[in-house]
């Protein structure tokens, strides 16, 4: 993998604004910062997009096997789980409910070797990034070459399995709103009737209801598990009878204390770093909080001295995982988002930041190398 260095669209941001991507630029206590970042592009080998099209779908796997051993050996405890959010994960997995997306943040090593760094179960964005503003910038700038990008032709075919009237639901911010009416409009084109609104907006009555009174059977919902359950209406979501995406199975997957967890299950896979609930000793590690969020509250430790560290509302119960030499290109460090969809590995979205990736981290295209 390398980093070229090229020019920028022409009026990038208007062209980008055009298909409906809003937050394109962020700002900063310092300054605005462009989040999407068309200044460089990463270019990958076709050997490099297979390994990480392989190690994904293993991965993916494996994912499912923790569910099920956490379910069998009843490891909720290890999960911080709570006995009400336990039994919605048991009933979830009895019922097979579908998940439909997830993306793993995979690390590249100066060594070649790639690691997983956390899945994203639940709640993942940088979706629209991903699917359709690189593949716009590749067909504009290279339309020669490829990308490993098949996440919209996936979701429209994973949604073809549902049927009847769809809500998605999010909170109002940007970033929610693009990636929720963008997983909306897949829906669309597979056919399905939706309905969007905020999570502000959903009402009680005997069932969950829209703002029209209409039951809500289907929910798409870009709102953590964690979260839900703590609100007004969290004590009813057991009676409610709605099938929630994602599922409440994927809360065993979307918790960072899963990381041990996953590193028993399977101590010698070569994708996995060494992970425990406790501070180790001797050795550089990342210190991440089981329920933290875009970078926050997490330590880099090194030689045993504090080499890096954000500040962050998710000062809780932590994990620690083993230090990865990530691959560094003019002093930023890649992290690859590898998606998946309906259980297939189905493209990848890069993101750049000064060490930790934060949520002021860039989004970098890519594109394949040409045989």
């Amino acid at each position: 993998m390398r980093r070229v260095a090229t020019e920028p669209r022409l009026g990038w941001q208007r062209i980008v604004e055009a298909y409906g991507f809003e937050h394109h630029s962020l700002s900063s206590d310092e300054e605005p910062v462009n989040y999407w970042n068309e200044a460089a592009y990463y270019e990958l080998t076709p050997e490099e997009v297979n390994r990480i099209e392989y190690a994904t779908n293993q991965l993916e796997q494996m994912c499912l096997h923790l569910v099920d051993a956490v379910i069998d050996e009843n490891l909720f405890d290890r999960l911080h789980i709570t006995p009400y959010a336990a039994d919605l994960v048991r009933r979830s997995w009895e019922r097979f409910d579908r998940s439909l997306y997830g993306r793993f943040d995979l690390s590249l090593g100066a060594d070649g070797s790639l690691k997983m760094l956390e899945y994203n179960a639940d709640t993942p964005t940088s979706l629209f990034e991903a699917s359709v503003a690189q593949w716009q910038w590749l067909q504009d700038r290279f339309p020669e070459h490829d990308q490993f990008n098949s996440i919209h032709e996936r979701l429209i075919e994973a949604w073809k399995g549902q049927a009847g009237l769809v809500h998605f639901a999010s909170l109002a911010d940007s970033e929610s709103v693009v990636t929720t009416a963008y997983l909306e409009d897949t829906a669309k084109q597979a056919g399905l009737e939706t309905c969007f609104l905020t999570m502000q907006d959903i009402g009680w009555d005997g069932r969950f209801v829209d703002l029209q009174g209409r039951e809500i059977t289907k929910l798409f919902k870009l709102y953590p598990w964690e979260w839900l359950l703590t609100d007004e209406f969290g004590s009813r979501v057991q009676e409610c009878g709605t099938q929630f995406i994602e599922p409440a199975w994927k809360m065993v997957l979307s918790n960072k204390a899963m990381l041990p967890l996953l590193h028993e299950l399977f101590p010698r896979n070569k994708y996995l770093l060494g992970a425990s609930d406790y501070e180790p000793v001797g050795v550089d590690y990342v210190r991440k909080p089981v329920l933290g969020r875009e970078g926050n509250n997490v330590r880099v430790v090194k030689g045993g001295r504090t080499a890096l560290e954000t500040a962050g509302d998710y000062d809780w119960k932590y994990v620690y995982q083993e230090y990865h030499e990530t691959m560094t290109f003019d002093g930023v460090t890649p992290i690859i988002g590898s998606w998946t969809v309906n259980g297939q590995a189905a493209g990848i979205g890069i993101r750049e930041d000064h060490g930790i990736t934060t949520n002021l981290a860039r989004f970098v295209p890519h594109r394949i190398a040409r045989p």
